[in-house]
């Protein structure tokens, strides 16, 4: 039987919480009503600094690596890792620079469909990986490259005069959902790379009985795309089945190619995420197809004390979780 590769992280996270004081929803609640809310913001945000300081680290002991590869599931915090990481990079006088693989999409007309007809936006024939390959060659050459912009609403790429050259320590990041499938880069020496798979796992013993796995993303995802992109609670809970089967077929298959797998998952965002979700899922009408996972989620955030609101105040600007309730303030360039 293969190895599951996330039970290293679930063990390291096991022993971190252990350092916290508590390893199920009682114990976390104890914590919050001791007032030691905010002293578990600062430990669990200065554990992630050191986690980005150290893969920083790692890529620039390995002097052979030009570009930083980084894949996860949906509302992993890939945007906010990658920044984090770019700036610890920037302490070691390497200039980070991203390529937004977004921009890559093949155009419309010529998109995989999948057997209902509809576009197949996830595949990787949806990527335009002949001219990935070229740029990304020409980059490493220190080639001056015209990058593209892809319009979702047209369904086209245009050149609009966004250039890109390599200098000095200068090193490339990509982030998506292929980053770590040899077959998006096959033309890129695997020696130049260095793969960053960002996992979300939680050893918090309540989660076998109330809470599965991926459900910290969901309510991530549902808490961001209800503030920032319009879309509805019960439209995520409707479209999830989808992204899930989507990672398990494009996301999962290449974790071994990691070279570093990064546990995103901060063990106060629930009772964070709890103030956001909660009044959101219980606005789900019963007669919604959405209804009964609703209320399975609620059902496990009631368990949870919500986190106090100077422990909130405490988060800081540059942490993960603010790329999904907000207040985030990280830049590319510095």
């Amino acid at each position: 039987m293969e190895k599951n590769p996330f039970t290293h992280l679930v063990m390291e996270d096991a022993q971190w919480c252990n350092n916290l004081g508590f390893n199920d929803f009682e114990g976390m609640n104890r914590i919050l009503r001791d007032g030691r809310g905010v002293s578990l913001v600062n430990l669990c945000e200065a554990r992630h600094e050191f986690c980005f300081a150290d893969i920083a680290w790692q890529i620039i002991q390995n002097q052979s690596v030009k570009i930083v590869m980084m894949a996860g599931p949906s509302s992993s915090g890939k945007t906010s890792t990658s920044l984090r990481i770019a700036q610890q990079l920037k302490v070691h006088g390497v200039t980070p620079k991203v390529i937004e693989l977004d921009n890559y999409f093949t155009d419309r007309e010529k998109t995989p469909r999948l057997p209902d007809g509809k576009y197949d936006y996830e595949c990787l024939g949806a990527m335009d990986l002949d001219l990935l390959n070229e740029n990304l060659i020409d980059l490493l050459e220190r080639k001056r490259v015209e990058l593209p912009r892809y319009d979702f609403h047209d369904g086209k790429k245009y050149w609009e005069g966004n250039y890109m050259q390599l200098e000095g320590n200068d090193i490339l990041m990509l982030e998506g959902i292929h980053a770590l499938d040899p077959a998006m880069t096959p033309k890129i020496p695997r020696d130049l790379k260095y793969n960053i798979y960002l996992a979300d796992v939680s050893s918090i013993s309540d989660y076998d009985k109330h809470i599965e796995a991926p459900d910290n993303r969901l309510l991530r995802r549902i808490t961001r795309d209800n503030l920032t992109r319009g879309i509805k609670p019960e439209d995520n809970i409707l479209r999830w089945k989808d992204v899930r089967e989507g990672e398990f077929k494009w996301i999962y298959p290449h974790i071994g190619n990691a070279d570093f797998m990064f546990n995103s998952t901060l063990p106060y965002e629930m009772p964070l995420l709890k103030y956001y979700v909660s009044p959101l899922l219980k606005d789900i009408g019963e007669d919604s197809p959405a209804a009964p996972e609703a209320q399975r989620l609620l059902s496990f955030l009631e368990r949870i004390d919500g986190l106090p609101v100077d422990a909130i105040n405490a988060i800081p600007c540059t942490s993960i979780i603010r790329e999904f309730i907000g207040g985030q303030k990280l830049f590319r360039e510095f």
